[in-house]
């Protein structure tokens, strides 16, 4: 018996013998990041009955990075919710709620096209385009390589299409940026962001920041180095006070962490002390659009963008 058969026996995922198991891929697999073939001995794989195990299943198999990995997982988990007619969890909340459990041939029945297609369009109102078709594209690829396996029979995404790219958004008025740093928000949050108003740099690559590139005695990062390459960045002297409070007693490690510590991955991106793993442009972006949300008049949330793009402009942003 395969591996693969061992493992879905011995967790009761075995569907019987039936045309399924035998039939033929649908479709030829389509190429884009995330897709996996369907040759080379794959295609006749026992059908898991769960969705979340089909998902593990394609991500075992996807030609991806571990960072990719997790993101497709939290985007794939997120589907679970409107494929059984519920409400995917905002917020916070999402991250924590435990899936429902989803048969996987729910994926094959008429209503779960129109699930997906309103859970979308709700997803656009919460999330940016980039945000809403990246999760759609991880979907997409999933369904295709179950298609291919003979596990669904109709692809439910066929009739979903990707959300136009968002107008770049005007950059944050000062007045807006007031009240933005009276928010009552974590420390983090708030040395996060005046760093990133302060330095006009992307919050991608301040959050590549660790606690031996920033100097907070001159209010810049240090010379460059071959673990933070390219240009420095300066702020004002005020952030660097907010840093010292955020950085009280750490010697090493990302400056920016997540609230959980003992995380997975990379020793590099741990704090050692704690394990707390550095925090991802993903949450960061999401905490920024839901703690603005508020503030902003369409009731959308800002983006990390609108402020990174709204810093004085006397301010020297390049160190050299």
């Amino acid at each position: 018996m395969r591996y693969q058969d061992e493992l879905c026996w011995s967790t009761g995922l075995v569907r019987g013998k039936s045309e399924r198991a035998s039939r033929e891929p649908k479709r030829a697999a389509a190429s884009g990041a995330g897709r996996v073939s369907a040759g080379d001995g794959l295609v006749g794989l026992q059908a898991p009955v769960e969705y979340a195990v089909a998902v593990e299943e394609y991500l075992g198999r996807a030609a991806l990075g571990p960072g990719s990995r997790r993101v497709y997982r939290v985007s794939l988990t997120g589907w679970a919710w409107p494929i059984v007619g519920k409400p995917i969890p905002a917020g916070a909340g999402r991250r924590a709620a435990p899936p429902p459990i989803v048969p996987l041939a729910l994926l094959d029945e008429p209503v779960t096209a129109a699930r997906l297609s309103a859970a979308l369009a709700d997803r656009a109102v919460l999330a940016d385009a980039r945000t809403v078709n990246r999760e759609l594209s991880a979907l997409r690829s999933a369904a295709g390589w179950w298609l291919d396996q003979g596990w669904i029979r109709a692809d439910p995404t066929a009739g979903l299409r990707h959300r136009p790219s968002d107008p770049l958004a005007a950059p944050l008025r000062a007045a807006q940026v007031e009240d933005l740093l009276r928010l009552p928000v974590s420390l983090r949050e708030h040395a996060f962001w005046r760093l990133l108003y302060d330095s006009g740099a992307g919050a991608a690559r301040v959050l590549t920041l660790d606690v031996q590139h920033v100097d907070l005695a001159r209010h810049r990062t240090r010379a460059r180095s071959v673990d933070w390459p390219g240009a420095g960045i300066a702020w004002q002297e005020a952030t660097s006070q907010v840093l010292r409070w955020l950085l009280a007693g750490r010697t090493a490690g990302p400056v920016f962490v997540t609230d959980r510590a003992r995380a997975t991955g990379p020793a590099a991106d741990r704090w050692p002390v704690t394990g707390q793993a550095r925090l991802s442009y993903r949450r960061a972006a999401e905490l920024f659009t839901t703690l603005t949300r508020p503030l902003d008049p369409a009731g959308r949330g800002w983006t990390l963008h609108q402020l990174s793009g709204a810093g004085p402009a006397d301010l020297a942003r390049d160190s050299r």
